[in-house]
């Protein structure tokens, strides 16, 4: 048997169908407030993002991550603001996600 000095084949970080659908539910909800009008999804072997967007050329306003490698530390989610700023971290998807709860903040021009 001859040796492969290749390394393995990288596994990429997705959101499972039920993280998926928290994240669409919350867009659509804010889409129809008007807040929000696109989004992104990428992925790599370290992170998943939603990206969303107030307009499709702007930067993003915020990030919504997943990285399993920080499950065991701070939480596998964030939200990140336009910034960079970490608005919310957490081991729970709907925790992070209540960060955009009606009333916690306000989104100014």
């Amino acid at each position: 048997m001859a040796f492969d000095p290749s390394p393995p084949p990288a596994t990429q970080v997705f959101f499972d169908r039920r993280e998926l659908t928290r994240i669409l539910h919350l867009y659509g909800r804010m889409v129809a407030a008007g807040e929000w009008r696109d989004y992104a999804i990428g992925a790599n072997d370290e992170v998943c993002v939603f990206s969303v967007y107030r307009r499709a050329s702007e930067n993003p306003l915020y990030r919504i991550e997943k990285r399993p490698a920080l499950a065991r530390r701070q939480g596998a989610w964030a939200v990140i603001g336009d910034g960079g700023m970490i608005l919310k971290r957490g081991h729970e998807l709907d925790q992070v996600l209540r960060v955009f709860d009606k009333g916690r903040f306000k989104v100014v021009d």
